[in-house]
């Protein structure tokens, strides 16, 4: 059973899906290997849109004809130009190991060790290799077989051997992003890090917290840049409030942002509060923690 409330741990949308892993049953029609497709799209790709243009129709095909398995169909969306150009090529080594833990496996690495086995494959074997070392794998055997679609499973206990695989499962699930990379704060960037080369597990805190370090708010490398008000411009009151705002997204016709960063901080006067809550709202961020700092 889940750990704790999924909203309060950020991870809903998984708990919001079927409990029962979807599987292709000898005789099941049409409508269902769709289903099927559509949920290894989903799985495979972080959640992430697929134009009809860049779907695998030959691979398709082969799937409803049954000439190839759900793994099989895993394992050439895994090796297309259209997983390698979003996931591999795009991305840092490691934060590309992750993803493919996350896609194929459905749960973290249990430590660096298994990561870095992934870079050498890489290295002295290619990236075809390395898929295949995934999928042909007894962890994916035992958990999902020939016919079964790959889910998420590192955010329950009793999916989880150590702790810190437990809480590298919730680094690389947790959020509100509506994929793998869009709308995530870590974007090509390994999540993990250091804690990974250290095997080091790393916090689960509140989805918003008014503590430091909330999942859903990375500090700006450079806070010069953020609007600043001090002293007189504290207000009446005499306090300021710093505001940490993530998510900010494009809104405009030509969806591009004004903002070079997705996180933002700023330090308002109270009387201001409501002014800059709205303008937030209105630009598309999202506030992760509002705190005193006078």
């Amino acid at each position: 059973m889940p750990f704790g409330p999924a909203s309060l741990l950020g991870v809903e949308r998984f708990s919001q899906e079927s409990e029962a892993p979807l599987e292709l049953i000898p005789g099941d029609d049409d409508a269902k290997k769709e289903q099927i497709i559509r949920a290894v799209y989903k799985q495979v790709l972080g959640n992430a849109y697929v134009m009809e243009s860049e779907r695998q129709l030959v691979a398709e095909s082969q799937f409803k004809l049954g000439e190839i398995s759900v793994r099989e169909l895993v394992r050439r969306i895994a090796k297309s130009e259209l997983y390698r150009g979003r996931f591999f090529d795009a991305c840092s080594r490691y934060r590309y190991i992750e993803l493919a833990f996350r896609h194929l496996l459905g749960r973290a690495p249990v430590d660096f060790d298994e990561m870095r086995a992934h870079a050498e494959r890489l290295d002295n074997h290619g990236y075809d290799a390395d898929i295949d070392s995934f999928l042909d794998s007894s962890d994916y055997q035992d958990t999902y077989g020939e016919w079964t679609v790959p889910f998420q499973r590192g955010w329950k206990t009793e999916a989880c051997g150590t702790l810190q695989e437990f809480t590298w499962s919730f680094q690389l699930l947790r959020g509100n992003s509506s994929s793998s990379l869009k709308g995530d704060l870590s974007g090509i960037s390994s999540k993990l890090g250091g804690n990974a080369y250290q095997n080091r597990p790393m916090a689960v805190v509140a989805p918003s917290s008014t503590e430091p370090g909330g999942w859903s708010f990375r500090p700006a490398k450079n806070l010069q840049d953020a609007p600043t008000r001090h002293g007189v411009g504290a207000g009446e009151q005499g306090k300021t409030y710093r505001v940490e705002v993530t998510a900010y997204s494009a809104n405009n016709v030509r969806r591009i942002s004004r903002y070079t960063r997705s996180n933002r901080v700023y330090f308002v006067p109270f009387d201001k509060l409501s002014e800059q809550f709205k303008r937030i709202h209105a630009e598309g961020g999202k506030i992760s923690s509002i705190t005193p700092v006078n």
